[in-house]
């Protein structure tokens, strides 16, 4: 009898390496998991199985290279189908865009590397919302369709449960999100199959129902497929079908299935975990900005002949991809595993320090630095793809009253000492401002004189309770310590309504996913920080800082404000010391706007926000603007942050959040006991820098990227000595004629001798650019569309030259891509 309704049963088996136990016992839970797949499909001719993350399989092969073998078989047989096409099912919010990248450049690369295939489909099942730069990100890395759970309908509505997603490029990718759950926890699948088949709409007639014992793994038990045998007799039944996505999302494209279109992130589920475990956040924050800097030395190292090692890089980014799996820099693991986490984190911070400093030391080496009595050389590299003036701060030892700092031509560059790191004698610290050119280097001189340096003009104007420069003036309240006001000179107005840079903290008794809280403002009661003290702490001609301690019950909150004399900015160090339990803390800032209007980054672009304080995520900065109140000005501020992933806006206020102490791994409706002792996060000490960016005009007219990027990959310095070089004491290896094309990546290539250049657009503007790689001569020119990621390998040719070639995000041309569809694609014999 021929049944009108299809399900294509899905077997699969959810395996979360890290959640409730370590990553051993994971790891070993992957070994077992796919024995009983293979068994199965030894005892049953007609199952097929689905399986993402690249890691896994690494593992086993690793591991037990003879089981391997088996699943490299029953893929060939088209039995075991590789899902995902990512390292590990990451987590979809903290990760930045490179991590995005990297994710699909490691684990398609390795799939293609071991199966001659690679995955055609995304796959997220159980990652807590999806940024909505994913769209791109799989269509540049051969996925034309993605399948994923959360949010579930209660938390999100969609316009189907088959969809067109598309991301702000306008890439499309078909989207399916599971109905129910990604596992099944019975041997008899009547009633899920029952609920699913209630799923299936006309016209496709078709859905997908996975099954499967997961978490921790377990995967179709003998008796998950004899349900289904039994179950396709019964007339009432749709057809049930062993299938996989691929052939469900083929059934979609033949039958052309016209699908509604669906525009922005997947969101909310679980928005605790943007900011659950502060540290865990901060490491993936640095060990993403290391590498990628690391990677961007090595490439200019290489470009002047000055060549390092950098094959550790890439075991660098697996060990940060793994531990963006989703209940790892989520913060939703037990404690031992965040333990673990440090390890790793560190490890790849290690590798990416190691690989920098060689590839900066073999260009300050190669610098031509004259002996000159009494001179003490100092390189600074500026890692970003824009020339800008930037903050050093370089600790150099002794200084004498006579020495002078001068650049490369001789001009006096005035300097401040600031507090050192460390109190010793025999150790200074210097800050200075410079402009420092794209991808380059210039190099300064601490020179002695025969008198003592001339006294410097003041150029700010400093009290205990405010600070001023030439463009800006922000002042404290004594007995708040909030931001009273942050005045534009040129306007006379300022953006900040009072009580700015004030910690809020509010009651939070929600699970560590804050499972079903969309706000938290309303649930508890709200405490605001006593000040403790306000003062001024430094003040020269380069830098002024005032120093607001607040506290709060057994916790103190320090924010150390510096405003240079150089720059329309407020730069802020923050030293938490956190005792408190079921607590959130924010940083507030009231906004002297109406008409506003929100913007957060997002990977490779922006996300409007609404101010109707729900917690979002977000990356590196987010900006309030509008129009300052009693004027027609358009007028804004912008924060930068280095470690943080969570915000709100609320009414007319900005929030950066900075802490949640719930406690590990409470995943409601599991209730605390009285009498026991738990485990909270976040206590004890952590540091995070922000910086505060008034800007005219909408956030596109401000410097909010530069600064976001300068705040997380600084400028590096090195004390250099005398030798001869052929290199200048100043260059720039990389120019990009136009501001909203932003350099995401200068790394080596994954197969080749070659590097690859990846650059986006980040103001949703159209734009024709040039970027011109001088160290080499070679230009690309190139159109971005608005939000577009583009990606060139470059390579040297025969006759010396070097020839830019456009690729997707794997670093395959088109042609490529081709030949893998077509199974006649050939691995380059380069290194990897």
């Amino acid at each position: 009898m021929k049944k009108d309704k299809r399900l294509h049963m899905i077997g699969n088996a959810h395996i979360d390496p890290v959640w409730l136990w370590r990553w051993q016992e994971g790891f070993q839970e992957i070994k077992s998991t796919f024995r009983s797949v293979l068994d199965r499909m030894d005892e049953f001719e007609d199952f097929v199985f689905t399986s993402s993350s690249a890691l896994f399989y690494e593992w086993v092969e690793e591991n037990n290279p003879e089981m391997f073998a088996e699943i490299q078989k029953r893929v060939a047989e088209g039995r075991w189908e590789l899902a995902g096409g990512w390292w590990i099912q990451s987590d979809c919010n903290i990760p930045n865009g490179e991590s995005f990248v990297r994710q699909a450049l490691l684990g398609q690369r390795y799939f293609l590397s071991k199966f001659n295939a690679i995955a055609t489909y995304g796959y997220n099942v159980d990652s807590f919302g999806h940024n909505g730069m994913i769209p791109q990100i799989l269509a540049k890395s051969g996925c034309d369709a993605y399948v994923f759970m959360r949010p579930m309908p209660n938390e999100k509505s969609l316009p189907a449960r088959l969809f067109l997603w598309e991301s702000d490029d306008g890439s499309k990718v078909k989207a399916f999100r599971l109905p129910y759950e990604y596992c099944t926890w019975v041997d008899d699948l009547r009633n899920h199959v029952i609920r699913c088949a209630d799923e299936i709409t006309s016209p496709l007639n078709s859905s997908m129902c996975f099954y499967g014992v997961g978490n921790h793994g377990g995967g179709p038990t003998k008796e998950n497929i004899h349900s289904i045998h039994a179950l396709n007799k019964e007339a009432d039944m749709p057809e049930l079908v062993m299938s996989t996505p691929r052939r469900f999302f083929d059934e979609v494209d033949a039958k052309q299935t016209r699908m509604p279109i669906y525009h922005g992130d997947l969101h909310h589920h679980a928005s605790g975990c943007y900011s659950a475990h502060s540290e865990v956040k901060m490491l993936n924050r640095i060990a993403e900005n290391r590498l990628l800097t690391a990677e961007k030395y090595a490439v200019a190292a290489a470009l002047m002949d000055k060549a390092v090692a950098t094959d550790a890089l890439n075991l660098g980014w697996k060990q940060v991809l793994f531990n963006q799996f989703h209940d790892t820099v989520s913060g939703t693991s037990l404690p031992e595993a965040y333990q673990d986490a440090a390890y790793q984190y560190g490890e790849a911070i290690s590798i990416a320090d190691r690989v920098a400093n060689h590839a900066i030391q073999r260009l300050s080496w190669a610098i031509d630095i004259p002996f000159e009595e009494g001179c003490r050389p100092l390189v600074v590299f500026n890692p970003h793809g824009f020339t800008k003036a930037m903050v050093v701060a370089a600790e150099v030892g002794r200084l004498k009253d006579t020495e002078i700092l001068v650049d490369e031509d001789g001009g006096e560059v005035v300097f401040q000492v600031v507090q050192s790191e460390v109190l010793a004698n025999g150790r200074v610290r210097i800050a200075f401002v410079t402009e420092l050119p794209s991808m380059g280097w210039r190099t300064f001189r601490l020179l002695e004189q025969e008198k003592e340096r001339a006294p410097l003009s003041e150029t700010m104007i400093a009290t205990d309770t405010s600070m001023e420069n030439e463009w800006l003036r922000v002042e404290f309240d004594p007995e708040s310590g909030a931001i009273t006001s942050l005045v534009d000179k040129a306007i006379g107005a300022s953006v900040i309504n009072g009580g700015g840079a004030l910690p809020i903290i509010l009651d939070d008794d929600s699970d560590t996913w804050s499972h079903g809280v969309y706000s938290f403002w309303g649930r508890g009661a709200q405490h605001t920080g006593s000040c403790t003290s306000v003062r001024l702490v430094e003040h020269g001609p380069v830098v002024s800082t005032i120093e607001v301690e607040h506290a709060h019950g057994n916790s103190s909150i320090i924010q150390q404000f510096s405003l240079w004399a150089a720059l329309k900015r407020i730069d802020v160090k923050v030293l938490v010391s956190w005792q408190e339990k079921q607590q959130m803390l924010k940083l507030q800032f009231p906004l002297n706007l109406d008409f506003r209007k929100a913007v957060s980054e997002t990977p490779f672009g922006i996300i409007e926000r609404a101010f109707n304080g729900e917690e979002e995520s977000g990356q590196t900065w987010m900006d309030g603007c509008g129009q300052l109140r009693g004027t027609k000005q358009l007028y804004g501020l912008a924060l930068a942050n280095d470690g943080k992933y969570s915000l709100d806006f609320n009414d007319d206020t900005m929030h950066l959040t900075v802490l949640r102490s719930p406690i590990y791994a409470h995943h409601d409706p599991a209730v605390p006991e009285e009498g026991v002792t738990y485990h909270y996060q976040d206590q004890g000490p952590q540091t995070f820098n922000y910086s505060l960016v008034p800007h005219t005009g909408n956030w596109h007219a401000s410097s909010i990227i530069e600064v976001a990027a300068e705040l997380n990959q600084r400028p590096t310095w090195i004390l250099e000595s005398f030798h001869d070089g052929p290199l200048a004491q100043q260059d720039s290896l990389l120019q990009i004629d136009q501001q909203n094309i932003v350099l995401s990546a200068l790394k080596p290539a994954y197969d080749t001798e070659g590097f690859v250049l990846r650059c986006y657009e980040a103001h949703g503007n159209e734009t024709q650019a040039t970027m011109r790689i001088s160290a080499v001569d070679c230009t690309i020119e190139a159109r971005f569309g608005p939000f577009e990621i583009k990606t060139f390998k470059v390579e040297k040719q025969s006759d010396g030259g070097w020839k830019a070639v456009e690729t997707n995000l794997l670093e395959l041309t088109e042609k490529e891509m081709q030949q893998i569809q077509s199974g006649k694609y050939i691995q380059p014999k380069g290194r990897r």
